[in-house]
């Protein structure tokens, strides 16, 4: 059949409608789903089962292209699951973007004229400063399908990390094969070699590579691992922390049980604002640093940052927009419940000399309770939650308190539209919201938005 594609998904693919007739005559919407499409497109696509009600099906043929479609750059575009907007001018998507900010306030009442246009990145390709790559039961080394977390598409290269994190990492893949070593397999729960963390610092050049696998990298696999550190050794000087990190749980995630250090120091540093930073392997730091910077400025341009003020930075993390705020306020109190991001965010703030600050490793909502007992009232709040969003409990407890201004950083405008609207019965007004592009031939957007509260 041929559809005309209406909008996109949450997840960047084509939406259509069809209605057909069943063997009694009556009308069936069928909703279709077509990856790799974009609005007003009409495409050719076959579809089994076209008497369900959803359906996804891939373009055969692009009868009617949108005039803002582009060849995509990367070779594996249309497997890889890493982007999903390659094959549309980057500034049709800055646009899209723009829209979906608009729609979610909109949605709760908010005049949507009050979100600016998506300030892009000047560079959109090899932005990332973090990867993390997975291994199939074969021991190759890629990214995910999209839409199939069983299946791994193997990759020559990948144009949105950095270029020299992406040689690091086949070199690794290189070393993977020369050694017959094998992948792991999820299905089975067996497999030695399970991901690949690859992140790196734009600002001191410094590289983490991180090798998760289920066993030690000691007895058998000790020859292999010294192989390792020699070829890495030799070929890139720029990774200062090279580890093994064993994992042997279920769960298709990035831990470690334990780590073993095979070069250099267990953390690397990075810089942003002229802080320093260090970074471990768990640790949640911007991932496209370039565009980060411009949140942070957003974030103290909003924020109106005084000396003689008292500011409570939540959802703190190790200290990204804490520290250039610290030193722009009396004194900041930060709120964070993962304990390794507080302990980070003292000892960065003890590496850059910042003397007013105070960290505490507690649930956001009992954080708030326990500093403005003991801290007062902040005149400046600002808030980064997870794209969870921080929940109405807390943004009731946010307006109870009562800060004269509030700076929320999202990096999702759905649970940011709803959090805010709370706001509303504690005297608060949206004065603006700024998108911004963090993450370009993907559908994520971040947003930085300014309350004030009206006496």
């Amino acid at each position: 059949m041929v559809v005309e594609i209406d909008h996109l998904d949450e997840k960047g693919s084509g939406q259509a409608v069809v209605w057909r007739e069943n063997e009694l005559g009556n009308k069936r919407k069928l909703k279709l789903t077509i990856p790799q499409t974009l609005p007003g497109e009409k495409v050719q696509v076959t579809v089994d089962q076209p008497d369900r009600k959803r359906r996804k099906a891939m373009p055969e043929e692009i009868i009617e292209m949108n005039a803002d479609r582009i060849g995509p750059a990367c070779p594996h575009f249309e497997k890889c699951g890493g982007c999903v907007w390659q094959h549309w001018e980057y500034n049709a998507q800055l646009n899209q973007k723009t829209s979906h900010v608009k729609q979610m306030i909109e949605a709760q009442g908010f005049d949507p004229d009050l979100v600016q246009d998506t300030i892009g990145a000047d560079n959109p390709w090899h932005y990332r400063n973090k990867m993390e790559f997975t291994f199939a039961p074969d021991g190759s080394l890629g990214l995910h399908e999209q839409g199939n977390f069983r299946k791994i598409i193997s990759l020559e290269t990948c144009l949105i990390a950095g270029k020299e994190m992406v040689e690091a990492a086949m070199e690794v893949a290189e070393w993977v094969k020369d050694h017959q070593l094998k992948g792991y397999d999820k299905d089975l729960h067996e497999g030695l070699l399970r991901h690949l963390m690859v992140r790196q610092s734009f600002a001191t050049g410094e590289i983490m590579l991180g090798l998760f696998a289920t066993e030690s990298p000691e007895e058998h696999l000790k020859q292999a691992a010294d192989d390792l550190v020699k070829r890495i050794g030799e070929k890139f000087p720029a990774v200062k922390s090279l580890m093994w990190l064993e994992n042997t749980d279920w769960a298709d995630r990035t831990q470690s049980e334990k780590t073993h250090l095979l070069a250099g120091r267990d953390f690397i540093y990075d810089e942003m604002d002229g802080y320093r930073f260090r970074l471990w392997f768990d640790t949640f730091f911007q991932t496209n640093p370039v565009q980060a910077q411009k949140l942070v400025d957003i974030a103290i341009e909003m924020g109106q940052p005084k000396k003689t003020e008292k500011m409570i930075d939540l959802f703190c993390g190790v200290g990204t927009f804490s520290l250039p705020f610290a030193s722009r306020v009396g004194k900041l109190a930060g709120i964070e419940i993962v304990e390794t991001s507080i302990e980070s965010a003292k000892r960065n703030a003890l590496d850059n000399g910042l003397d007013n600050t105070y960290f505490l490793a507690k649930d956001a909502r009992k954080g708030i309770d326990e500093v403005l007992e003991t801290f007062g009232t902040p005149e400046l709040l600002l808030l980064d939650p997870p794209r969870s969003g921080a929940g109405g409990k807390v943004m009731r407890r946010i307006g109870r308190a009562k800060p004269e201004r509030i700076v929320y950083v999202s990096c999702n405008p759905e649970t940011f539209a709803t959090d805010i609207k709370e706001l509303e019965q504690f005297g608060y007004t949206l004065e603006v919201v700024q998108p911004v592009d963090l993450f370009p031939h993907t559908t994520h957007v971040e947003c930085v938005a300014q309350l004030v509260h009206k006496d």
